[in-house]
Protein backbone atom coordinates (compact mmCIF):
# COMPACT_ATOMS: atom_id res chain seq x y z
CA UNK A 1 0.00 0.00 0.00
CA UNK A 2 2.81 2.37 0.88
CA UNK A 3 4.50 1.54 -2.44
CA UNK A 4 1.34 2.33 -4.42
CA UNK A 5 0.98 5.66 -2.61
CA UNK A 6 4.59 6.50 -3.38
CA UNK A 7 4.07 5.89 -7.12
CA UNK A 8 0.67 7.53 -7.71
CA UNK A 9 0.70 9.99 -4.79
CA UNK A 10 -1.51 10.06 -1.72
CA UNK A 11 -5.01 11.35 -2.59
CA UNK A 12 -5.43 14.97 -1.58
CA UNK A 13 -1.68 15.44 -1.15
CA UNK A 14 0.56 17.01 -3.83
CA UNK A 15 3.26 14.75 -5.23
CA UNK A 16 6.49 16.51 -4.29
CA UNK A 17 9.07 13.93 -5.41
CA UNK A 18 8.74 11.38 -2.65
CA UNK A 19 8.45 13.51 0.50
CA UNK A 20 5.34 12.77 2.50
CA UNK A 21 3.30 15.16 4.65
CA UNK A 22 3.08 13.91 8.21
CA UNK A 23 -0.25 12.24 8.91
CA UNK A 24 -1.85 12.68 12.31
CA UNK A 25 -1.17 9.67 14.50
CA UNK A 26 1.29 8.11 12.01
CA UNK A 27 4.57 6.78 13.32
CA UNK A 28 7.92 7.94 11.99
CA UNK A 29 8.41 4.59 10.19
CA UNK A 30 5.04 4.95 8.41
CA UNK A 31 5.89 8.50 7.28
CA UNK A 32 9.25 7.60 5.68
CA UNK A 33 9.20 7.02 1.89
CA UNK A 34 9.74 3.46 0.72
CA UNK A 35 13.31 2.90 -0.42
CA UNK A 36 14.83 0.07 -2.46
CA UNK A 37 15.98 -1.67 0.72
CA UNK A 38 12.43 -1.69 2.13
CA UNK A 39 10.59 -2.80 -1.03
CA UNK A 40 9.15 -6.32 -0.66
CA UNK A 41 10.38 -9.20 -2.80
CA UNK A 42 14.06 -8.30 -3.24
CA UNK A 43 15.29 -10.97 -0.85
CA UNK A 44 13.27 -13.69 -2.59
CA UNK A 45 14.57 -12.66 -6.01
CA UNK A 46 18.16 -12.79 -4.80
CA UNK A 47 17.53 -16.27 -3.40
CA UNK A 48 16.18 -17.32 -6.82
CA UNK A 49 19.23 -15.84 -8.57
CA UNK A 50 21.74 -17.69 -6.42
CA UNK A 51 19.70 -20.92 -6.38
CA UNK A 52 19.61 -20.99 -10.18
CA UNK A 53 23.31 -20.12 -10.33
CA UNK A 54 24.21 -22.86 -7.83
CA UNK A 55 22.17 -25.44 -9.74
CA UNK A 56 23.70 -24.51 -13.11
CA UNK A 57 27.20 -24.44 -11.63
CA UNK A 58 26.83 -27.78 -9.83
CA UNK A 59 25.41 -29.46 -12.93
CA UNK A 60 28.24 -28.15 -15.09
CA UNK A 61 30.92 -29.10 -12.57
CA UNK A 62 29.54 -32.62 -12.09
CA UNK A 63 29.22 -33.22 -15.83
CA UNK A 64 32.82 -32.12 -16.44
CA UNK A 65 34.12 -34.37 -13.67
CA UNK A 66 32.34 -37.35 -15.24
CA UNK A 67 33.57 -36.46 -18.72
CA UNK A 68 37.20 -36.12 -17.59
CA UNK A 69 37.05 -39.42 -15.67
CA UNK A 70 35.09 -41.54 -18.16
CA UNK A 71 35.23 -39.98 -21.61
CA UNK A 72 38.47 -38.09 -22.06
CA UNK A 73 41.01 -39.98 -24.24
CA UNK A 74 38.23 -42.34 -25.35
CA UNK A 75 36.21 -42.62 -28.53
CA UNK A 76 33.14 -40.35 -28.78
CA UNK A 77 29.82 -41.76 -27.57
CA UNK A 78 26.91 -41.59 -29.98
CA UNK A 79 23.79 -40.19 -28.31
CA UNK A 80 21.51 -39.70 -31.32
CA UNK A 81 23.26 -41.51 -34.14
CA UNK A 82 25.89 -39.23 -35.63
CA UNK A 83 23.67 -36.18 -35.04
CA UNK A 84 24.70 -35.79 -31.40
CA UNK A 85 27.77 -37.20 -29.70
CA UNK A 86 29.60 -36.82 -26.41
CA UNK A 87 33.17 -36.00 -27.42
CA UNK A 88 35.57 -34.68 -24.78
CA UNK A 89 37.91 -31.88 -25.85
CA UNK A 90 39.86 -29.12 -24.09
CA UNK A 91 38.98 -25.62 -25.29
CA UNK A 92 41.38 -22.69 -24.65
CA UNK A 93 38.96 -20.16 -26.17
CA UNK A 94 35.53 -18.78 -25.46
CA UNK A 95 32.18 -20.51 -25.74
CA UNK A 96 31.92 -22.88 -28.71
CA UNK A 97 35.67 -22.78 -29.33
CA UNK A 98 36.07 -19.18 -30.49
CA UNK A 99 39.23 -17.17 -29.77
CA UNK A 100 41.63 -19.86 -28.65
CA UNK A 101 44.52 -17.38 -28.54
CA UNK A 102 42.87 -15.11 -25.98
CA UNK A 103 42.40 -17.37 -22.97
CA UNK A 104 43.44 -14.76 -20.37
CA UNK A 105 41.17 -12.12 -21.92
CA UNK A 106 38.17 -14.45 -21.72
CA UNK A 107 39.06 -15.22 -18.11
CA UNK A 108 39.00 -11.51 -17.27
CA UNK A 109 35.70 -11.08 -19.12
CA UNK A 110 34.11 -13.95 -17.20
CA UNK A 111 35.26 -12.44 -13.90
CA UNK A 112 33.89 -9.03 -14.94
CA UNK A 113 30.52 -10.55 -15.81
CA UNK A 114 30.31 -12.09 -12.35
CA UNK A 115 31.07 -8.74 -10.70
CA UNK A 116 28.41 -6.98 -12.79
CA UNK A 117 25.80 -9.60 -11.85
CA UNK A 118 26.56 -9.15 -8.15
CA UNK A 119 26.12 -5.40 -8.55
CA UNK A 120 22.80 -5.83 -10.38
CA UNK A 121 21.56 -8.12 -7.61
CA UNK A 122 21.35 -5.12 -5.26
CA UNK A 123 18.44 -3.69 -7.27
CA UNK A 124 16.83 -6.94 -8.40
CA UNK A 125 13.04 -7.20 -8.04
CA UNK A 126 12.12 -9.19 -11.17
CA UNK A 127 11.73 -12.98 -11.03
CA UNK A 128 12.51 -13.53 -14.78
CA UNK A 129 15.63 -11.37 -14.45
CA UNK A 130 16.67 -13.37 -11.39
CA UNK A 131 16.46 -16.58 -13.44
CA UNK A 132 18.34 -15.05 -16.39
CA UNK A 133 21.12 -13.61 -14.25
CA UNK A 134 21.34 -16.87 -12.30
CA UNK A 135 21.93 -18.80 -15.53
CA UNK A 136 24.60 -16.31 -16.59
CA UNK A 137 26.27 -16.43 -13.18
CA UNK A 138 26.28 -20.23 -12.98
CA UNK A 139 27.64 -20.59 -16.51
CA UNK A 140 30.32 -17.95 -16.01
CA UNK A 141 31.43 -19.57 -12.73
CA UNK A 142 31.54 -22.99 -14.38
CA UNK A 143 33.89 -21.94 -17.16
CA UNK A 144 35.89 -19.63 -14.86
CA UNK A 145 36.56 -22.61 -12.57
CA UNK A 146 38.15 -24.41 -15.52
CA UNK A 147 40.20 -21.31 -16.40
CA UNK A 148 41.61 -21.14 -12.88
CA UNK A 149 42.12 -24.79 -11.90
CA UNK A 150 42.74 -26.78 -15.08
CA UNK A 151 45.94 -27.12 -17.08
CA UNK A 152 48.06 -25.56 -18.43
CA UNK A 153 47.92 -23.03 -15.56
CA UNK A 154 46.04 -20.50 -13.47
CA UNK A 155 43.92 -18.13 -15.60
CA UNK A 156 45.03 -20.03 -18.71
CA UNK A 157 43.20 -23.29 -18.05
CA UNK A 158 41.35 -25.00 -20.88
CA UNK A 159 37.60 -25.52 -20.59
CA UNK A 160 36.18 -29.04 -20.83
CA UNK A 161 33.67 -29.30 -23.70
CA UNK A 162 31.83 -32.47 -24.64
CA UNK A 163 28.42 -31.84 -26.27
CA UNK A 164 29.01 -32.25 -30.00
CA UNK A 165 26.03 -31.76 -32.36
CA UNK A 166 26.70 -32.64 -35.99
CA UNK A 167 28.08 -29.69 -37.94
CA UNK A 168 28.31 -27.47 -34.86
CA UNK A 169 30.94 -26.47 -32.33
CA UNK A 170 31.52 -28.61 -29.24
CA UNK A 171 30.26 -26.98 -26.02
CA UNK A 172 29.35 -27.72 -22.40
CA UNK A 173 26.50 -27.10 -19.95
CA UNK A 174 28.02 -23.80 -18.77
CA UNK A 175 27.90 -22.52 -22.35
CA UNK A 176 24.27 -23.64 -22.58
CA UNK A 177 23.39 -21.78 -19.37
CA UNK A 178 25.08 -18.61 -20.64
CA UNK A 179 23.24 -18.77 -23.98
CA UNK A 180 19.86 -19.45 -22.34
CA UNK A 181 20.39 -16.60 -19.88
CA UNK A 182 21.40 -14.26 -22.69
CA UNK A 183 18.35 -15.16 -24.79
CA UNK A 184 16.07 -14.60 -21.80
CA UNK A 185 17.63 -11.18 -21.17
CA UNK A 186 17.06 -10.19 -24.80
CA UNK A 187 13.40 -11.25 -24.57
CA UNK A 188 12.92 -9.34 -21.32
CA UNK A 189 14.52 -6.25 -22.85
CA UNK A 190 12.18 -6.42 -25.86
CA UNK A 191 9.24 -6.57 -23.47
CA UNK A 192 10.58 -3.55 -21.62
CA UNK A 193 11.04 -5.29 -18.27
CA UNK A 194 13.94 -3.96 -16.21
CA UNK A 195 15.79 -5.81 -13.42
CA UNK A 196 14.18 -3.55 -10.81
CA UNK A 197 10.74 -4.81 -11.87
CA UNK A 198 9.65 -1.67 -13.71
CA UNK A 199 8.28 -1.79 -17.26
CA UNK A 200 9.23 0.88 -19.78
CA UNK A 201 8.00 1.55 -23.28
CA UNK A 202 10.22 3.16 -25.88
Amino acid sequence: MAEAERIIGTPGTPDDGGEQTAMPGASAAEQRPVTDERRPGRGRRIVVLFAVAAFAYALDLASKMIVVAKLEHHAPIEVIGDWLEFHAIRNPGAAFGFGGAFTIIFTVIAAAVIVVIFRLARKLYSFPWAVALGLLLGGALGNLTDRIFRSPGIFEGQVVDFIAPKGFAVFNLADSAIVCGGILIVLLSFRGLDPDGTVHKD
